[in-house]
């Protein structure tokens, strides 16, 4: 089915009649607490400066509000860069072979230009995570191929901290219907937009203030994590028997970053986690994802890898085997982790039972891993070092990364300090201290 643009109005939510006013109050205000935390925490956005949207057109509703909400907090300038699900699924169905191997010009230009000036950037996603299920894996694989090709230049400003950025998405009637399948379509929208407020703190009375204490308690994890100087870990749980080896000088971080010119913002709406990159070469054993991973418009069921000397060596899955495998061919760098992620299962995504088919929502309700690309900020002098030097420190370079979820509440994470002594970290799914 190709979704209609979603105008996010109340009247695409149904309500029991003697509660409309309320309600439709209720949802405002909720709203507008939604793209105030996306301007205010999220980006930090600064007088001055300007903001890139990258967003779906079914998003429009929240692009507007944000769009107010960033020039009330002194936007120069605010452009967006609208992508529109129902033309990319034309494209798959009747463009020619060569054409998923092209990207605009004018898209790559103005996100290059971004980073080299700056720029503030959020990405608004509406998802619809069976939209290219029907697609010759290889076409998807080459399409996402080119799209990471592209903004590569702009992945380097990023990754060297010259721009603040955050991504936000909002519940199209695709994503609700896969989330929720046995509910009518507008009662599994208003079913999703209360999950997604819950998830982004707008649900509280301060959001802001939310905020402020939900990410001085990641910054207290991440401390301790800091302090211990973890050579590898051990993953243990049903399936899973792997160990990975960290860079001698990597720091574990949590979604708040500082640009270079001193702006604080938190680049995932939702976040939970506290992460760093793993040793490319130092990855031994087995591990069994614990959810479904939903990519470009395909579900990877029940599957699996298995890494020998930092190198998947193997994988399997039940069903999306031959995306997965597509993934894992991108480059020579897919084949390597470029992150390992703690997150509690008591989190509350995680606590919702519910499988959300979108990765920024799965990945915090769960430890999870990405194959490819890792974070060169993760390791301690990072800003001197020329890629070579980041490779040889183990920093994996690839033009992909795809998180998979890994975390259960029957997975234990220990870390094995220089000394040989080992420590639990995660215990049946939680931290230990």
């Amino acid at each position: 089915m190709i979704p209609q643009p979603t105008i996010i109005q109340i009247e695409c939510i149904a309500m029991p009649k003697d509660n409309q006013v309320t309600n439709v109050q209720m949802f405002e205000k909720k709203l507008a607490a939604y793209a105030e935390v996306a301007v205010r925490v999220g980006l930090n956005l600064q007088p001055g400066q300007r903001l890139i949207i990258d967003a779906s057109i079914e998003a429009a509703p929240m692009v507007r509000r944000i769009t107010s909400e960033a020039y009330r907090a002194g936007a120069e300038l605010v452009d967006v860069l609208w992508n529109d699900p129902s033309v990319t699924l034309t494209r798959f169905n009747f463009a020619p072979d060569d054409s998923f191997d092209l990207v605009p010009s004018w898209r790559r230009e103005a996100m290059t230009r971004a980073g080299e000036r700056g720029d503030a950037v959020i990405y608004v996603g509406s998802p619809n995570p069976d939209l290219l299920a029907d697609q010759d894996p290889e076409r998807v694989r080459r399409h996402q191929r080119a799209g990471n090709e592209a903004m590569r230049s702009f992945n380097e400003s990023r990754d060297r901290q010259m721009v603040n950025w955050t991504i936000v998405t909002v519940p199209s009637d695709a994503w609700a219907a896969r989330v929720f399948p046995k509910l009518p379509t507008e009662e599994g929208k208003r079913r999703l937009w209360d999950e997604v407020f819950k998830a982004v703190r707008v649900d509280n009375t301060n959001p802001v203030a939310a905020w402020d204490t939900h990410i001085g308690t990641l910054d207290r994890i991440l401390k301790h994590l800091n302090s211990r100087r973890y050579k590898l870990l051990r993953y243990r749980a049903p399936g899973t028997n792997l160990e990975i080896g960290l860079p001698q000088k990597h720091c574990w971080m949590n979604a708040r970053f500082l640009t270079q010119r001193g702006t604080a913002y938190i680049a995932n709406l939702p976040t939970e986690e506290v992460f760093t990159s793993p040793h490319r070469n130092h990855a031994e054993g087995v591990v069994r994802a614990s959810m479904p991973l939903s990519y470009g418009g395909v579900l990877i069921e029940n599957f699996g890898l298995r890494f020998q000397s930092g190198r998947v060596v193997e994988a399997w899955a039940d069903s999306g085997l031959e995306t997965l495998e597509g993934i894992l061919e991108t480059d020579e760098g897919a084949r390597h982790l470029g992150e390992v992620a703690l997150v509690p299962n008591s989190s509350p995504i995680s606590q919702s039972g519910l499988l959300f088919f979108n990765t920024l929502y799965d990945e915090n309700a769960s430890s999870h891993m990405a194959i490819g690309r890792a974070f060169s900020f993760t390791l301690s002098g990072w800003e001197s070092q020329k890629d070579e030097a980041l490779e040889k420190a183990g920093i994996n370079q690839s033009l992909t990364h795809v998180d998979f979820m890994v975390g259960s509440e029957e997975m234990n994470i220990d870390g094995v300090r220089e000394n040989g002594s080992v420590e639990a970290i995660l215990h049946a799914g939680e931290w230990v201290s």
